[in-house]
């Protein structure tokens, strides 16, 4: 069983491609497809050229990244919903009303999966992909954690930055993405 991760920002021109593009690097080796979205993006754009180095010093070939508009099947099939920010959160759930339970913002499930205990029975059901049993067990700690500040959830754009705030938000991707991919790894 393949599980689905989807990243979700605004017009899937620098965070959810760079967390895409991390992730895939992360999860080498794990039975997940990895891809990314816009609640507003408009289809077809090149990835912004601050995230593209990202992406390639990440190991991966953005040249043949395009945009996509966030679509109610892409928040369908994907197993892990992972938003930039609370708001594009909602605009996931309000599209794909089952698709609220796995659906986080980026930061918070870092904070879910930090917290998560591996050997909680919620990892090992067999014939259950690594990322529905990380998802159980991120939710199973939500219960354990204190409510986070809100601006806490919420991961700032770089657009219109410079290269170096694309690596600091780089940066908070990749520190947000450790906890999952540990997470995945154990479940896996």
């Amino acid at each position: 069983m393949v599980d689905r991760v989807l990243f979700v920002c605004h017009a899937n021109l620098c965070r959810s491609p760079m967390a895409e593009y991390l992730a895939r690097r992360l999860l080498a080796g794990q039975p997940v497809v990895v891809s990314s979205a816009g609640t507003d993006a408009v289809d077809g754009l090149p990835m912004h050229p601050y995230a593209a180095e990202v992406a390639t010093w990440a190991g991966g070939d953005p040249s043949g990244f395009r945009t996509r508009r966030l679509r109610g099947e892409h928040l369908v099939g994907a197993t892990l919903v992972l938003a930039a920010t609370r708001r594009q959160r909602s605009v996931c759930t309000a599209l794909a009303p089952a698709a609220l339970h796995r659906t986080f913002t980026l930061r918070q499930f870092a904070r879910l999966a930090e917290a998560a205990d591996p050997a909680d029975d919620a990892i090992a059901e067999p014939a259950d992909g690594p990322v529905r049993a990380a998802v159980r067990a991120a939710a199973r700690a939500r219960g354990r954690l204190q409510p986070a500040t809100p601006d806490a959830d919420d991961l700032v754009d770089p657009i219109g930055g410079t290269a170096a705030d694309f690596r600091r938000c780089a940066e908070e991707i990749e520190r947000s993405l450790r906890p999952l991919a540990a997470l995945i790894g154990t479940a896996g």
